[in-house]
């Protein structure tokens, strides 16, 4: 600062000597070679001035806020690439939803197509064995009703041939013709 006092001293002195001879030469239009060299000194010392006080800090605070913008710009970039990624992580959380949901709606028609195909089968063979019942029952009953109508035949030919022999039989001869009458019955039949 001492440099710089004394600068502005010296200009001081040469400002009023200049000021001075101007006054001598009472010239209004005249340039004055020592009024010159110290406002140019004078200029140059104010541009240092600034630029040490004024545009240094200025500068510092401007790069100041470019690194916080950059910081900034750093800080979105990163959000939006783990936006990105949480993105891609839900989409690809959904497609497998979805598979699974078809792999299930996939095995509930295959378990639906295998009961139904269990019940139809189950219903077949309840089918088959009530039919077959049904021709035993009918089978029994047709030797019941067989057996029986043998029966009546034959005591009705007891008769029948008891009225016409005009004796009776005795029990031995009964059951050979009842046997008899029920082959021939048997064979037509």
């Amino acid at each position: 600062m001492n440099t710089l006092g004394f600068i502005t001293s010296n200009l001081g002195f040469l400002a009023q000597d200049a000021v001075q001879e101007a006054a001598k030469n009472q010239d209004l239009v005249t340039i004055v070679p020592w009024t010159l060299i110290a406002q140019l000194c004078n200029l140059f010392i104010q541009l240092l001035l600034i630029k040490r006080f004024l545009f240094k800090p200025v500068r510092e605070m401007l790069e100041k806020r470019k690194a916080a913008a950059d910081a900034a710009i750093g800080d979105a970039e990163k959000a939006k690439e783990e936006a990105l990624s949480i993105k891609n992580s839900y989409e690809t959380s959904i497609r497998s939803a979805k598979s699974e949901a078809g792999e299930i709606i996939a095995n509930a028609q295959k378990n639906a197509v295998s009961q139904s195909e269990a019940i139809i089968r189950e219903a077949n063979e309840q089918v088959v064995a009530m039919k077959a019942k049904a021709e035993r029952d009918i089978a029994q009953e047709r030797r019941k009703a067989v057996n029986e109508v043998k029966d009546e035949i034959g005591s009705m030919a007891m008769e029948i041939a008891g009225k016409v022999i005009g004796r009776e039989l005795n029990e031995k001869d009964h059951a050979k013709l009842i046997d008899e009458f029920i082959e021939n019955v048997g064979v037509e039949s």
